[in-house]
């Protein structure tokens, strides 16, 4: 086999035999002739109140609708449908606080219970089938609780990471219209309480579209509760309002099923939307094939429920494949190193999928950590958000795969909602590579005029099929939805990253051709951070770049100009660092700031962030011939 990239590793045969998928390539060919049929295959798997009148409709691209006129929801096949067989008194979660004393554990019947109880509560404020739900909760039961019980009555919901500013918080809120928050007190954060209830406070004082919001009591902080608009979660549950069964809607497959903001190069983040039908059937389908689920697994996706990867494969993939997903309140080094493996040897966890940054956070402190714990149980390793260097594949490979887990890595987005590019467990492994275009997808590296570009040469990853996860528009906004992803190509969807591909069909992901960094695999607008930067009063003008971190993937250095008379100090970038922090979220602090007289800038008024970026590096700066001064 040609190796443009470094080492193979060819799992154990047994793996691929063993699999659901024990010939990827024959598969693939299968899928890529008649991506209609087999993703139509893979959707009768699983239950549909109306079948559909055609797999994909095109007529409107790239506008997309998959499985026209069928009527699902997805958490009948999420909860419902598992009620009815075996599954019904199996663990559907699993979750740990952060220091260990408290577990809860949700059989798929008790969990269903749950879910019926915050839907009834939601229907009784008045939410209706449409109405935008943001949800703002640490990493809880109630988070899966809330997520489940919008979709089960057609409520969309907007989830935003618990560590967003009250700032970030108030232009999320406002531009989905929100009609309820459901937050908490409090979160834990290695031993320290997060104020999530204060920031709500601030974020929706001025909201003309909130009416209430609910609260979970999690660490006992005092907070204001204001009588007309707040209420406490467990009040709400004692009332008769919330007891009882609460009918699964039946919806339409395109009928809205989340909205989700991502980052983009400009100042306004990106709402993707995704819906009930094909997001279900292409989650259900990924996970199943790329991880290998089986009834007995025990997952764990490390990922905050925040962000895409903790939709798609911590709360719904898991769920319509049947299998147990565990929650940590946590992250992986507090109060020691190995949190982690501590916590995978006493679950049991079978599949562990977790991000490139986590991984070189834990390599520094060394093999004794992992090694003082029985990680026999797992058998399947993952990892996702960024590309992954190859010296951390190889680690973790090693030291907790033990040379016998097979290591998953997948590429996709907020805006794909499915893996894209990604291996089956059974395939030759190369470390640093992405691997090969899911089934039924084909993938293709592109240069500016939109050729296709030889093996091994960089250009722009593009995807030429339609997928059934796909988002269908940017919410309220479908002319920013073409212009952004499908006029630089038409008829093929532009990923805006970076890649090659090597003579056996590998794909290789260098890093994001937009101005959007990627710092511990968390998306961030360049343009977001700048506008933090730039309401401190000191500040004129900001620029940030991403360079490379051997740990987070991307650090963001910035340059401030500042007003005439204020100086650059060491004391001044920490206090912008910590404005940063307070009006976006503590992920966004820059790791360095300095302080230029002027900004490097185009005639036209552009600033030039290639230069600074390769000042920052010590590079050849390259053309000069457009700059203003």
């Amino acid at each position: 086999m040609a190796d443009l990239e470094g080492d193979v590793v060819y799992p154990d045969p047994s793996i691929a035999i063993n699999s659901h998928v024990p010939d990827a390539d024959a598969l693939r060919a299968e899928a890529l002739a008649d991506p209609d049929k087999f993703w139509a295959d893979r959707a009768n798997e699983l239950e549909w109140f109306k079948p559909w009148n055609a797999v994909l409709d095109r007529s409107k691209a790239p506008f997309f609708k998959w499985f026209t006129g069928a009527e699902v929801n997805i958490v009948h096949n999420c909860l419902d449908r598992h009620l009815k067989g075996p599954n019904k008194n199996k663990l559907a979660l699993i979750w740990q606080s952060e220091d260990g004393q408290e577990r809860r554990t949700f059989s798929y019947f008790s969990l269903n219970r749950q879910v019926n109880m915050m839907a009834n509560v939601l229907k009784a404020m008045g939410v209706v089938k449409g109405d935008r739900i943001t949800i703002y909760l640490p990493r809880i039961p109630e988070v899966f609780f809330a997520m489940l019980a919008c979709a089960k009555i057609g409520a969309v919901h907007s989830v935003i990471f618990a560590g967003f500013s009250s700032d970030a918080l108030t232009d999320r809120i406002d531009d989905s219209q929100s009609k309820l928050v459901i937050t908490a007190d409090g979160s834990w954060i290695n031993g320290s309480v997060f104020p999530l209830k204060e920031i709500v406070d601030k974020a929706v004082r001025f909201s003309p579209t909130v009416e209430n919001v609910i609260v979970v009591k999690r660490t006992g902080s005092e907070v204001t509760m204001d009588p007309l608009r707040d209420h406490w979660y467990h009040d709400l549950q004692a009332l008769p309002i919330a007891k009882g069964k609460c009918e699964t809607e039946k919806l339409d497959s395109e009928h809205p099923l989340y909205i989700l903001y991502t980052s983009g190069s400009t100042g306004k983040p990106k709402a993707i939307l995704h819906t009930h039908g094909g997001y279900m059937v292409g989650t259900y389908t990924t996970l199943k094939y790329s991880f290998d689920m089986r009834a007995e697994d025990r997952w764990w996706c490390t990922a905050d429920p925040g962000w895409v990867t903790g939709h798609s494969y911590l709360v719904y993939g898991p769920l319509l494949t049947g299998a147990t997903t565990f929650l940590f309140e946590g992250g992986p080094t507090y109060p020691y190193p190995s949190r982690w493996w501590q916590l995978v040897e006493y679950y049991g966890i079978t599949q562990f999928y977790t991000a490139p940054t986590a991984i070189r956070s834990l390599m520094r402190f060394g093999e004794a950590w992992p090694n003082r714990h029985d990680l026999s149980s797992l058998r399947l390793l993952g990892t996702v958000g960024e590309p992954i260097n190859p010296e951390a594949w190889k680690w973790f490979h090693r030291v907790i795969g033990k040379e016998r887990c097979p290591v998953i890595d997948t590429w996709w987005q907020t805006e794909t909602g499915m893996f894209q590019i990604t291996q089956v467990p059974g395939e030759p492994q190369k470390p640093g590579s992405a691997g090969k275009p899911f089934f039924g997808q084909d993938a293709a590296i592109y240069n500016e005029a939109g050729d296709e570009v030889p093996d091994g040469d960089e250009g722009f990853l593009v995807l030429k099929n339609p997928w059934p996860a796909m988002f269908r528009t940017l919410y309220g906004d479908d002319e920013r939805f073409v212009n952004t992803y499908w006029a630089k190509y038409p008829g093929v969807y532009l990923a805006g990253d970076a890649a090659r591909k090597d003579a056996d069909g590998y794909l290789w992901i260098i890093g994001r051709t937009d101005d959007v960094i990627n710092v511990s695999g968390h998306r961030l607008g360049t343009a977001e951070v700048e506008s933090a930067l730039v309401s401190h009063p000191d500040v004129t003008e900001a620029a940030v770049v991403g360079l490379p971190h051997e740990v987070k993937g991307q650090a963001i250095h910035a340059f401030v100009t500042l007003r005439v008379g204020v100086e650059g100090s060491k004391e001044l970038g920490e206090e912008l660092r910590k404005h940063v922090a307070a009006h976006l979220s503590p992920i966004a602090k820059p790791d360095a700031i300095d302080f230029p007289d002027k900004l490097p800038k185009t005639r036209s008024g552009k600033i030039m962030r290639r230069v600074l970026k390769a000042r920052a590096l010590g590079q050849d700066e390259g053309d000069l011939t457009t700059l203003e001064d």
